[in-house]
């Protein structure tokens, strides 16, 4: 009852660099469970700081009720894009389960990974539900070649997602040619860096990872486009109101000044929201390829207590997790 846990960042990332299909199924089973009702997910809550306007620190409560376990905690993820001219990640995060029958902490997770493997499990998934109704043609790109870029790349090659070319854009030109690198090199893609946003914006499904604060992008989308929405921040209100509109949560996504968020505002209505990434997967709805389709996933927390309870798992498992002795202080009331 009373054991607690760390594990490492490298645990953790060997973990995941070995359980693509697994995560993916993870955050695919997850999203179901959100749509019945067997999670709480709450809003989740900023830290801003008014001398760094462009950073934050990010609070996700969540719980989930999962096959052997109720997964309880917390993540807790900075965002702070001055982080990359000094040649480090812009996100750091840390993960801790909580005991779902006394409330006690359980785990600690270095948690970086865990959010880029589920937020990249997640765009996977939709990307294939996706094309079971729009077909993709293979021509894919990536405006903003991060982190999150690199691994959604990984995801897409693990689940067979048609990838005949590759292109990135990035205003850092740097990182865009790294990432084409790394496409043709780690994973055998054909990939080029692209100089300008209106080449990118050429391919059959676009994927948006940057860390833009405002909208940029004003060009509509062509019939059977579809724009994974990662950043939430990168379309022109006028490009989602054109648009079919899927979500991992419609309530979540409208908040925060989302590129969706801001449709809302300029309407006064939700009549462009065309259901959830779980309406697809359940049958209800059917994208078309009448209109460009976005998917604009705003993160659960849920996603990251499924992948971060597996992680735990196998880490116990493989005696890779770290028990921390006498981690609490008092363990009786008398």
């Amino acid at each position: 009852m009373f054991s607690f846990d760390v594990v490492p960042g490298k645990v953790v990332k060997d973990i995941l660099d070995s359980s693509a299909a697994q995560v993916v199924d993870l955050v695919e089973d997850a999203y179901l469970r959100h749509d019945a009702g067997k999670t709480v997910n709450p809003d989740s809550y900023f830290l801003r700081f008014p001398e760094k306007p462009d950073a934050r620190i990010i609070a996700l409560p969540a719980s989930i009720e999962l096959p052997e376990d109720h997964a309880v905690g917390i993540k807790w993820i900075s965002s702070f894009p001055g982080n990359v001219a000094e040649g480090i990640p812009r996100a750091s995060a840390a993960l801790i389960l909580n005991d779902y029958a006394t409330g006690y902490p359980k785990a600690l997770l270095e948690a970086a990974n865990i959010s880029a493997v589920r937020t990249a499990a997640s765009a996977a998934v939709a990307a294939r539900a996706f094309a079971r109704h729009v077909t993709p043609d293979g021509h894919v790109s990536f405006i903003g070649a991060g982190v999150i870029a690199r691994t959604i790349l990984r995801y897409l090659v693990a689940t067979d997602y048609p990838l005949r070319s590759v292109e990135v854009f990035d205003l850092h030109a740097e990182s865009a040619q790294n990432l084409a690198r790394f496409a043709t090199e780690e994973l055998g893609l054909t990939a080029k860096a692209v100089g300008s946003l209106t080449e990118a914006l050429t391919a059959q499904t676009v994927i948006t990872t940057t860390t833009a604060g405002t909208p940029y992008i004003g060009q509509l989308l062509r019939p059977g486009q579809v724009a994974l929405n990662i950043s939430l921040r990168d379309f022109q209100p006028t490009v989602i109101l054109a648009a079919e509109n899927y979500f991992d949560d419609v309530e979540h996504c409208m908040k925060a000044n989302t590129s969706p968020h801001l449709a809302e505002q300029a309407t006064g209505s939700r009549d462009f929201v065309s259901g959830t990434l779980a309406d697809v997967l359940k049958g209800r709805t059917q994208p078309q390829a009448q209109r460009g389709l976005v998917f604009s996933p705003f993160g659960l927390g849920v996603l990251d207590l499924a992948v971060g309870q597996y992680v735990l798992g196998a880490a116990r498992e493989q005696g890779l997790a770290v028990e921390i002795p006498n981690f609490f202080g008092e363990t009786s009331r008398w």
